[in-house]
């Protein structure tokens, strides 16, 4: 081998643990997970104060262009569709905490990744959920074995949480079923 070949092959031998340490892509955590980019309210919803006398049956929350028609969180804080007060009968509970209370943490700084089920019961860190019936077409796109969720206590539902997805920017009312 010639000198010059030698000496390209050193280099090209030394370089490779350079190149090993790369840093990670953006939005990718080490490991190769992906960062939350998303927005991820800071907080849950404020109690209803004034409740409308009666819920209406059908909803649309399309409240501006391209927002989805299922309760949503504006970047400002605010939570669409969560305004039908303590005595809207869709969440009522006989036996509210029958199962317990969910206390692994809420908010924006608990985001966990679902690893299994569906709207009826699904989990995530074996803490087990189900979401509220008169809610399940809100989870229809929903990936139980992928997705993120933040929770967050709800003011006006005794008995319920409200599941944050973060990739969708929707939340519905879930049900704490132990651990």
């Amino acid at each position: 081998m010639t000198r010059f070949g030698l000496i390209l092959a050193a280099t090209l031998v030394l370089s490779v643990p350079a190149f090993a340490q790369h840093p990670e892509k953006k939005g990718e955590e080490p490991g190769g997970g992906k960062q939350t980019k998303a927005y991820v309210p800071a907080h849950g919803p404020a109690k209803v104060k004034n409740p409308p006398h009666a819920a209406p049956q059908t909803r649309d929350y399309r409240d501006a262009e391209g927002h989805p028609n299922a309760p949503h969180v504006h970047p400002d804080g605010k939570w669409v569709g969560h305004d039908s007060g303590r005595a809207d009968v869709n969440y009522h509970l006989d036996h509210p905490w029958e199962h317990g209370r969910f206390t692994a943490g809420f908010g924006r700084g608990h985001i966990y990744r679902l690893v299994g089920g569906g709207r009826d019961r699904f989990w995530f860190g074996g803490y087990y959920f189900s979401v509220a019936p008169y809610e399940y077409g809100y989870c229809d796109d929903w990936l139980w074995d992928q997705d993120q969720v933040v929770i967050y206590n709800d003011p006006d539902h005794v008995g319920w949480y409200l599941a944050f997805n973060v990739r969708l920017g929707i939340y519905v009312h879930v049900m704490f079923l132990g651990r």
